[in-house]
């Protein structure tokens, strides 16, 4: 295993994003559509807030499959901004840092994605699950 593997070896350089207009209705559809559980939302290329899958359904019935619940989350949803769940306080990475140095942070953390940023723009976005698939791919 090479010890100084930079993390945008691994990272995630597709990025699935919200805009801050947009609203958690969008955020619970790109959700699903996309099977991913964290959407950074951003301003122009600038990362401003983190949206996890896990902060929705905090707020809302988003896993169930019946339709009248679907009409709940709506409810639920118009209450909420995507400003006002989002997590705002974020700790990011650069495309230099490596594998190690972000398998530290996620460990030490209570959060399962990192944006990675370079020159205040967002470049990537890293998962434990990124982590998991590079080790698996080391055996």
């Amino acid at each position: 295993m090479k010890k100084r593997t930079p993390i945008s070896t691994i990272m995630t350089k597709d990025i699935i994003a919200l805009n801050l207009s947009d609203n958690l209705e969008t955020a619970e559809s790109l959700f699903k559509k996309n099977n991913i559980r964290h959407i950074p939302v951003i301003s122009g290329e600038q990362i401003i807030g983190m949206l996890s899958y896990t902060d929705l359904l905090r707020i809302s019935f988003a896993d169930a499959i019946d339709a009248e619940e679907q009409d709940v989350d709506t409810v639920v949803y118009n209450m909420f901004t995507l400003e006002q769940v989002m997590a705002k306080n974020l700790v990011s990475v650069n495309s230099h840092s490596t594998i190690k140095e972000v398998a530290e942070i996620l460990a030490k953390r209570e959060f399962h994605a990192l944006p990675v940023v370079d020159n205040n723009k967002l470049v990537g976005i890293v998962t434990t699950t990124d982590l998991i698939n590079f080790l698996i791919d080391q055996f």
